[in-house]
C-alpha cells in the first residue's frame, strides 16, 4: 500500500453524482467537488479488527424497519 494509491469516492451531491479520484493521504480532510464545488470528508481508513455492523460507540446497528 503506497503512498500513490487513489481513492474513488462519489459526490454526494444527488444533482452531481461526479466519481472523484483523490489521492490516500487526503483520508480525513476535506476536499472539493470541482464539478459542483460540494465539500467532501474523505473517510479514514477502518480498522479491519472492528466488525462492519458496529455503530461509533462499539455497539451493534439495528435497523429501524
Amino acid at each position: 500500500m503506497g503512498e500513490s494509491q487513489v481513492i474513488r469516492i462519489m459526490c454526494p451531491n444527488l444533482s452531481c453524482q461526479r466519481i472523484l479520484a483523490v489521492p490516500s493521504h487526503a483520508r480525513g480532510k476535506l476536499v472539493r467537488c470541482r464539478s459542483c464545488v460540494t465539500n467532501i470528508r474523505i473517510p479514514m481508513l477502518r480498522d479491519p479488527s472492528l466488525p462492519r455492523n458496529l455503530g461509533p460507540r462499539g455497539e451493534p446497528v439495528v435497523d429501524a424497519a
